[in-house]
């Protein structure tokens, strides 16, 4: 998460939608007022103890907003980049068991295993995208902008414009190499990753196929 003081915005960086290309732009534009949490890659904590305590950086604008005060939580721009949660879930199979081959070789004995086995409920990065964008009474949006990873670019743009900072072009940061994400699933797995990501289906307007 980037708190910017210098140009009133809030990037919330929900995980495996391509926060580290967005806050290594979004860092040439930060002054010595400006705040942010992240730990892999660049290390940097918050101000606030009990947030720097949670070490990483993928923190919810509900965690955030207490530290700010409500004017300044509603006076800045709060946005986010989201991804369709089927793509997604396969990104993270795939960041999961990066450094070998194992699924490549088994996609979907990896997936059910998650999905299944031993799905990893406390892991931020298996969390649905919207826990990390809602309001505590789970169904508001608190955001001002949602960019979308099927238009990294042009979602940056346009965010960009919003908070009045140049746009440049976005780098390619930690990404898997695989195939399309539709090639990885049965029956069985579309229909249970739909079950467990259906609000964020639902709020994005997202489907197996992509959007609505």
């Amino acid at each position: 998460m980037i708190v910017s003081h210098r140009h009133r915005f809030i990037f919330a960086a929900v995980p495996k939608t391509g926060t580290h290309a967005v806050r290594q732009a979004l860092r040439e534009q930060m002054g010595d007022e400006d705040v942010e949490q992240v730990g892999l890659f660049v290390d940097k904590r918050f101000p606030w103890s009990d947030l720097a305590a949670i070490r990483h950086g993928h923190l919810s604008l509900q965690q955030v907003r207490p530290h700010l005060g409500e004017a300044v939580f509603d006076g800045y721009l709060k946005f986010a980049f989201v991804r369709n949660p089927f793509d997604r879930f396969v990104s993270y199979c795939a960041f999961m068991l990066r450094g070998g081959d194992v699924f490549e070789r088994q996609p979907r004995e990896v997936m059910r295993k998650f999905l299944f086995d031993q799905p990893p409920e406390q892991h931020i990065l298996f969390q649905p995208q919207a826990s990390l964008l809602l309001d505590g009474d789970g169904e508001t949006l608190l955001t001002d902008m949602v960019g979308r990873v099927e238009d990294m670019q042009g979602s940056y743009d346009a965010i960009s414009a919003r908070i009045g900072i140049p746009s440049r072009p976005l780098e390619r940061i930690n990404g898997t190499r695989r195939g399309d994400y539709r090639r990885y699933y049965d029956p069985e797995l579309v229909d249970a990753v739909a079950a467990r990501y259906a609000q964020d289906l639902d709020l994005f307007g997202y489907t197996f196929e992509g959007s609505r």
